[in-house]
């Protein structure tokens, strides 16, 4: 998926900056001319910003090469300082064609751009070592507006004899042989937030064509677990099943209400974590109806696909439903899990959530396990919880006591398929339980971190992150904050207890927040 969508961005770059629509928005507390795209995306804008130097450079006959930056958002171009002249002609000339915007990166922040089309900002930045060139984009609605964060920067780099030495740090070399010729280096090497497998290649130099440790080469997957509470199939389906759930909060019809949540979602995984290599999306054989099941990357998964014993469907127990994810056909060794109410706030990189030796991050919660035995008074996942923590102290001989938070979970199969062997009992009933019960264990959301922590193969991480639950009086607030600062890498909308008479008034806060935070169709969405 996203190889095939990346050489689809390379191709589109150069006709995204020669023309088309144009907006007046308001960025860095003054009005920026905008160019609108209807598929506008941090990595679009990152290489459209690229393409747009590169261009200029090339039609100028100026020698360049990319250079790995400290942000994956922003791309590095080096040029020797002898054509600095050149390059401002070049680069006046390409902001005079398509409005773009200079500024001088600093460590602490930058300055405010200023406008490229005008001559006086070329003389004010004469002999800065290093520019950063920026176009904005933005959707047509105007509600996504990418700036100089996913700029294009320019550094000036000095000859010392057969030498050329950066203006500033880098990760990787901070000087390289003008003698030696360029080569086509994968974009992949220069940020994050192009897969690995993505056949987009830049010019470089021999000294930026190496991989670094750090560097994670492995696919990553995502998975979804998703229902449709609404649907009168699936309800007669649950209606018909014997046994009444022993906590309200697990049969709660907040557990089961729908707010379109899971389309925004996708959309936050597709502008923020354009490295993921496939979707699926788990389902009591629904599907959403704004969803295009056959959209390359995303695949809707039964099921009666994934459960060892299909005799316990249907289940509405989420807990039985993750015991199964591992189960998945052709799903990667690493992944993560969303639910459908956890959202991207912004860029995230594969390394956030696994190290490149293949060690998954988890975040531990400042909420605590209660101690003592499960009992009707536990909500389910704290019941859970206790039951984790015994089966650890048996094993390891540790007390668990905090819960993960609310975030994409950092998976591996072959772990949880060793948890399935090592807590087999307590696995099966897990899977056998059709609603939440006392008994169950919560595998994917904190067993899996905590055993893989104790047998090497997990660490903790840390993300900025929020969680707002929508039943709270003070949810419009944090939304609003939410959108104007937009400082979060994950946030999740969490709901328990609310009733289907609530769903009107907390729609008319949520839908538009959401839409105004992901205001760009995913590929996955039907046209």
């Amino acid at each position: 998926m996203a190889g095939r969508r990346g050489e689809r961005l390379a191709r589109r770059q150069p006709e995204l900056l020669a023309g088309g629509d144009r907006a007046v928005v308001t960025a860095d507390r003054a009005s920026r001319i905008a160019l609108v795209d209807p598929a506008a995306t941090p990595l679009r804008a990152r290489a459209a910003n690229l393409t747009a130097v590169t261009a200029a450079l090339d039609e100028a006959g100026i020698e360049y090469f990319q250079v790995r930056g400290r942000s994956p958002r922003a791309s590095v171009v080096a040029v020797d300082v002898a054509d600095r002249s050149r390059a401002h002609a070049a680069l006046a000339a390409a902001c005079a064609r398509v409005p773009g915007y200079v500024s001088i990166p600093r460590q602490h922040g930058e300055r405010p751009p200023a406008a490229g089309f005008e001559p006086r900002t070329w003389d004010r930045v004469a002999d800065a070592p290093v520019l950063r060139l920026t176009w904005y984009l933005t959707d047509p609605r105007h509600r996504l507006v990418l700036g100089p964060a996913y700029g294009c920067d320019v550094e000036f780099w000095t000859r010392q004899e057969d030498v050329l030495v950066a203006p500033r740090r880098n990760p990787v070399a901070e000087q390289v042989q003008v003698s030696s010729p360029p080569v086509l280096v994968p974009e992949s090497l220069f940020t994050g937030l192009v897969p690995p497998t993505d056949s987009t290649t830049v010019r470089s130099r021999p000294e930026f064509a190496g991989r670094s440790p750090d560097d994670v080469a492995f696919p990553i997957d995502v998975v979804y677990t998703w229902v449709d509470g609404t649907d009168p199939d699936w309800l007669r389906r649950r209606a018909a099943v014997t046994g009444i759930p022993y906590h309200a909060e697990a049969a709660s019809p907040a557990r089961f209400l729908s707010r379109d949540e899971l389309r925004y979602s996708l959309r936050s995984v597709h502008l923020f974590a354009p490295w993921v290599r496939h979707i699926y999306l788990v389902t009591d054989d629904q599907v959403p109806s704004w969803l295009d099941p056959s959209a390359p990357g995303i695949r809707v998964v039964s099921h009666r696909e994934i459960f060892t014993d299909p005799s316990v469907l249907p289940t509405y127990n989420s807990h039985a439903i993750e015991s199964q994810l591992h189960h998945i056909d052709g799903l990667s060794e690493h992944f993560l899990y969303f639910n459908d109410d956890v959202f991207l706030g912004t860029e995230v990189l594969p390394q956030d959530f696994f190290l490149a030796n293949g060690i998954s991050r988890f975040f531990p919660s400042p909420a605590l396990v209660p101690p003592g035995a499960p009992s009707a008074e536990d909500i389910p996942s704290s019941a859970a919880g206790k039951n984790n923590r015994a089966l650890l102290a048996e094993r390891f001989g540790t007390v668990l006591n905090k819960k993960m938070k609310h975030m994409p979970h950092a998976l591996r199969r072959s772990v949880l398929y060793e948890i399935e062997q090592e807590f087999s009992a307590p696995h099966r009933g897990t899977a056998a339980s059709r609603f939440r019960g006392m008994t169950d264990i919560s595998v994917a959301s904190s067993l899996h971190h905590y055993y893989a922590f104790h047998t090497g193969r997990a660490a903790p991480g840390e993300l900025e992150y929020t969680i707002a639950e929508l039943s709270h009086p003070d949810t419009p607030a944090r939304l609003a904050h939410l959108l104007a600062h937009r400082d979060r890498h994950v946030f999740c909308l969490n709901d328990a207890f609310s009733s289907e008479a609530d769903l009107t008034a907390q729609l008319a806060v949520l839908t538009p927040f959401l839409d105004t935070y992901f205001p760009v169709p995913s590929p996955w969405e039907k046209a």
